[in-house]
């Protein structure tokens, strides 16, 4: 591992990694060159190779520890690490970031600045910042009615959303995002259609009647499903944020309570498209923490969610912030 460069380990693009680590009672360490983690099993102890070059993020959960030697080869990598508490939520480090969404991001001195340029660009614009905001919340759109009408495995697990009950309530939001004046008024269409594709997703897999709990306070495992496979896709937010050199204070809808709110933006591209459903289905079969984890994550890696993160946020910047010089 000595003998390889920190560019040698990035050849594979964040946007085409594929793999997402959540782990658990284990220390993570450097053994032959490798990083690796290692579980005990009485007198005997295991262990597993990650793959770093391949990775995008890893989530260390209850019982963990990790090496300075394994975070020097991970950052190397360009892996993001976050400490969380148990099933991945709720995810937080001594990072000053956020307490919500706090990362330990690899350092380098030769991160991109093209889009940041363009970014701070229009980002000072009231404005510009708001037409931001609307184009990601539009590219949520697109992704709800992709995922929720034309997605196989999903609907090969019984979510099956009819389309003249999903495509009129988008097309309305749709209107209602382009005609909101303020963030306020993009947040609380957010919060609106949120609730009406509770009431969809409960219904297509007779759930029966459901609220959706603060984090950490609800009990059914519908909630909690949903609490853990956001964090996923904060993960794959904070991935997207830093391959592009992009601060996580620099929100254009969520910024004004969280010093962490471009990665829960960003996480919103996928978030109600991809996770919302797999919860529903999941806590329906009575699946464990663990297969839910699994299948949000091939759902994930499937539709390609890091790519469309890394595009969209790309896309804004070039057309709202223009050329960097």
């Amino acid at each position: 591992m000595d003998d390889l460069s920190p560019s040698d380990l990035k050849t594979i693009l964040h946007s085409k990694r594929a793999n997402i680590y959540y782990l658990e009672y284990c220390r993570v360490l450097v053994k032959g060159g490798r990083v690796e983690y290692v579980t005990d099993e009485g007198r005997r102890s295991h262990y597993w190779n990650i793959p770093i070059a391949n990775t995008t993020t890893v989530l260390l959960g209850t019982g963990t520890s990790v090496t300075q030697a394994a975070m020097r080869e991970l950052a190397k990598a360009g892996v993001l690490v976050g400490f969380c508490g148990g099933g991945g939520t709720p995810l937080f480090s001594a990072n000053e970031v956020d307490i919500d969404v706090a990362w330990f991001s690899p350092q380098s001195e030769y991160r991109p600045t093209e889009y940041l340029q363009s970014w701070v660009r229009f980002w000072f614009d009231d404005e510009q910042r708001l037409e931001a905001a609307r184009k990601i919340q539009q590219a949520r759109l697109d992704q709800l009615k992709k995922h929720w009408l034309d997605n196989r495995q999903l609907k090969e697990q019984g979510f099956d959303i009819a389309a003249d009950h999903l495509v009129p309530l988008l097309e309305q939001h749709r209107k209602n995002i382009q005609q909101a004046v303020n963030v306020t008024g993009l947040l609380t269409e957010e919060a609106r259609l949120t609730k009406h594709l509770f009431k969809l997703a409960a219904r297509a897999v007779s759930y029966g009647d459901f609220v959706r709990a603060k984090r950490g306070s609800g009990t059914d495992p519908a909630n909690r499903f949903l609490d853990h496979g956001n964090y996923l896709a904060y993960g794959l937010g904070a991935t997207a944020t830093w391959v592009l050199g992009l601060p996580h204070g620099l929100a254009v809808l969520h910024g004004k309570t969280r010093r962490g709110g471009l990665v829960f933006d960003v996480a919103d591209l996928v978030k109600d498209a991809l996770v919302l459903p797999q919860a529903f289905l999941s806590a329906v079969k009575g699946e464990e923490e663990q297969e839910f984890r699994h299948r949000c994550i091939e759902s994930l890696t499937r539709a390609e969610a890091l790519d469309f993160m890394v595009d969209t946020l790309k896309d804004i910047a070039t057309e709202l912030g223009g050329a960097a010089s």
